[in-house]
């Protein structure tokens, strides 16, 4: 990640957190403490942030605390063409007329696009996956009930009771903050609290991640990697993760950028 895609993460956090850690920064960065240290000093000197003992908070903390994790503008522009490619290829597992949930993040909003010439059933808990969907294609939509959280354009519900529990779907599809021999992981307990919520609605999981998803960690873990049933990825995935997929019985399909689709089968 670039000096500027680091410092427009960090600006974004620290107005969603107020306070983040500089550990917290590493993990959504991709980068080494040294590194972080140094672009929360430069936005010190700019009077962007004020630096803290071990971290940076906000000048003007927010009112109402958010997720934690990167938003959904941040994410959006980074690996776009991968996500492109990744989201085309979940789309080929659909067919017309089936029920499937959709679950809020940057590549899963890819789908969007591929959709517009489907005729699918779809249930989301993402506000931008819902509108584009109502206005370009024919697909149903449903909509979780909940607050919306604006940093990650999610809808999330405090009850357990809610309509979620009254959708049944053949396939779930849905991102991650990293993946790992744990198995998936996440930023927010409110988002593993929602995910568990949608994946007991699903006969299948299917997981969409770039293959930088492989080297990030979290310290929420998801669900295990038996549980999930297919997870697509880009041609950048190592030999190390396809072989943790395979034990674990995962089928893979790698996505080509060019449009290609490799399909590795699990034993």
């Amino acid at each position: 990640m670039h000096e500027s895609e680091r410092h427009r993460v960090i600006l974004s956090t620290v107005q969603d957190r107020a306070v983040v850690t500089v550990i917290d920064l590493c993990n959504l960065t991709g980068a080494s403490e040294a590194t972080i240290r140094r672009d929360i000093a430069t936005l010190h000197m700019q009077k962007k942030v004020r630096r803290v003992r071990g971290g940076v908070e906000s000048l003007n903390p927010p009112q109402f605390v958010g997720l934690a994790g990167r938003t959904f503008a941040v994410n959006e522009a980074l690996r776009i063409k991968e996500k492109r490619a990744i989201a085309r290829a979940a789309v080929e597992l659909c067919q017309d007329g089936e029920p499937i949930i959709i679950n809020g993040g940057t590549t899963t909003f890819q789908m969007v696009h591929p959709l517009a010439n489907r005729r699918c059933q779809v249930f989301t808990n993402s506000f931008p996956i819902a509108e584009h969907l109502l206005k370009h294609s024919k697909n149903t939509v449903m909509v979780s009930g909940g607050a919306i959280y604006r940093e990650q354009n999610i809808i999330l519900s405090p009850f357990e009771n809610d309509v979620t529990r009254n959708f049944y779907a053949r396939r779930m599809f849905m991102g991650a903050q990293g993946i790992g021999p744990l198995g998936l992981m996440e930023a927010d307990p409110l988002l593993i609290r929602a995910e568990e919520k949608l994946m007991g609605q699903a006969d299948e999981l299917v997981v969409l991640v770039d293959s930088t998803k492989f080297e990030q960690r979290s310290s929420l873990v998801l669900c295990g990697l038996d549980r999930i049933t297919t997870l697509i990825t880009d041609e950048g995935i190592s030999d190390k993760a396809a072989a943790m997929l395979d034990a674990a019985d995962v089928k893979l399909i790698v996505a080509q950028s060019g449009g290609a689709l490799e399909d590795v089968a699990a034993s």
